[in-house]
């Protein structure tokens, strides 16, 4: 049941794009980063989301169906094989009616729910975001997507998230607004609604990821305490270094059910924000956040190149450093060995 698997905790790799040359799709790498994400252990995959560049949603780059079509084929034959069904994530932008014709495509090719972008509707009141939520959890089973504005989102408020956690078909949400207070926001809306053990919430905050797995948070309202967990994370940080990505959180599970959190956690949570910083370059206000997972990919042979769509795209000054810096200072963070032993097959 999509509801049960999203609740266990899943490590869900936000996909990128792999461009070749032409800035064209290179469906050899992009079937290879699927390859790559499945047999790391990631328990779902998110397709068609900010890491895969939203300029796939604009019909005249027509990469949207293509993209999706790509990971969905990928997934059947891994599970075809014997593998572990993950859970299928397609994003959604733009527009009512937009948003339900991606829904289409996506439930056409098999995947289990849709992420939901508001930054189209950036003018819209609270009453008309709910009623475009609502129209589309019709189409698609929800996975709400609280985007940082730095990168395409808007400012949302709690009496928003409060109102969206009571559409029966909402199944997730992904906390990404970088911002402690707007993470809070999300987690006490669906603490009061009473829906903690039915929607299952992700962090997308990569600057603070392990945190967020780590706490319990608790809230006091109406003379009840209401409690809720971050239990998994769909991120772009988890684009790379996946398989130690898995490792990590089956770590921080085990620290969970012993009722303990080492110290040494805390120290790499710390270590993770760091190596994230330079990845994704807040010192810019994120402009260098794609380049810098793709530069990632390419070091590990996985990509050809920090290719983007938009040509401009691309390692904002001094982030090549940074990326050499906590390239040498954590290699524990990293999957190397893992990547370069499977990398031949990957890219059959």
């Amino acid at each position: 049941m999509l509801r049960t698997r999203l609740l266990s905790g899943l490590v869900i790799p936000a996909h990128p794009l792999a461009l070749n040359d032409r800035r064209k799709l290179d469906e050899r790498r992009q079937r290879a980063l699927t390859r790559y994400y499945l047999a790391a252990g990631a328990g779902g995959l998110a397709v068609g989301v900010h890491s895969t560049q939203f300029e796939i949603h604009d019909p005249a780059v027509g990469l949207y169906r293509p993209v999706l079509e790509l990971a969905a084929k990928e997934v059947r034959q891994f599970v075809d094989a014997g593998g572990q069904q993950p859970v299928l994530i397609a994003g959604l932008v733009g527009q009512t009616k937009q948003a339900l014709a991606e829904a289409a495509a996506a439930q056409d090719l098999g995947y289990d729910c849709g992420m939901l972008s508001l930054g189209a509707l950036r003018n819209a009141s609270e009453e008309e975001l709910i009623l475009h939520c609502r129209t589309v959890a019709e189409a698609i089973p929800l996975f709400g997507f609280y985007l940082q504005p730095a990168v395409g989102g808007r400012a949302l408020s709690f009496s928003f998230w409060r109102r969206f956690a009571e559409i029966p078909r909402v199944v997730a949400i992904k906390i990404a607004p970088f911002n402690r207070y707007q993470t809070l926001d999300v987690v006490r809306a669906v603490g009061e609604s009473g829906r903690a053990d039915e929607i299952a919430l992700y962090t997308g905050n990569d600057d603070n990821i392990l945190v967020d797995l780590l706490t319990e948070f608790r809230f006091h309202s109406g003379g009840r305490e209401h409690k809720a967990r971050i239990v998994g994370g769909l991120l772009g940080q988890w684009a790379v270094w996946t398989r130690r990505a898995v490792e990590t959180v089956e770590e921080v599970k085990n620290a969970l059910r012993a009722g303990s959190v080492p110290v040494g956690m805390l120290a790499l949570a710390a270590q993770l924000t760091d190596a994230n910083a330079a990845l994704f370059d807040p010192e810019h206000n994120f402009s260098g956040c794609l380049p810098g997972i793709h530069e990632a990919l390419r070091r590990q042979g996985l990509l050809q190149s920090r290719r983007c769509l938009d040509p401009s795209a691309d390692l904002s000054p001094g982030q090549m450093e940074e990326i050499d810096r906590i390239w040498k200072a954590y290699p524990h963070l990293r999957d190397d060995l893992f990547v370069e032993e499977h990398l031949d097959e990957w890219l059959r």
